[in-house]
């Protein structure tokens, strides 16, 4: 499986925000992720804190082979563990007074289909049929 760090679209028309998301290539665009890294709100008046990325699990997507979008990769060069405008990220976060936070890593489980007892049932009602269409 291919797998691409990408945006994902959020929000509503004319006020958009993303999700730095771990994504399957070949799933659609707002499609389901792996798992999310990180966000960017372009509507952010102080563009330094526009984006805030989990670095920690970025670096480990990268290192195990997944390759970012284009926009993604020009916000990891910025803000990601070696970024080149961390210090004015922070100044940025202490000038609107808020802590950044990144989301808590997502995992998507799959619940696996219960066993039903299909056999039991379908036997009974087959000896009832077989009683009445003998009668």
């Amino acid at each position: 499986m291919a797998v691409r760090i990408r945006l994902k679209r959020m929000g509503r028309t004319h006020r958009p925000f993303y999700r730095v998301c771990a994504m399957d290539a070949r799933s659609p665009r707002d499609g389901k992720a792996i798992e999310e890294l990180g966000f960017y709100d372009p509507m952010v008046r102080e563009t330094d804190a526009r984006a805030v990325l989990n670095a920690e699990r970025i670096d480990y997507w990268i290192g195990v082979g997944a390759q970012p979008s284009e926009k993604v990769r020009v916000l990891i060069k910025k803000y990601g563990t070696q970024g080149t405008h961390l210090q004015a990220q922070q100044l940025a976060f202490e000038r609107m007074k808020i802590k950044p936070q990144a989301p808590p890593p997502v995992k998507i489980e799959i619940p696996k289909p219960e066993p039903v007892a299909v056999a039991e049932s379908t036997a009974a009602e087959s000896s009832n049929d077989g009683e009445s269409a003998s009668e």
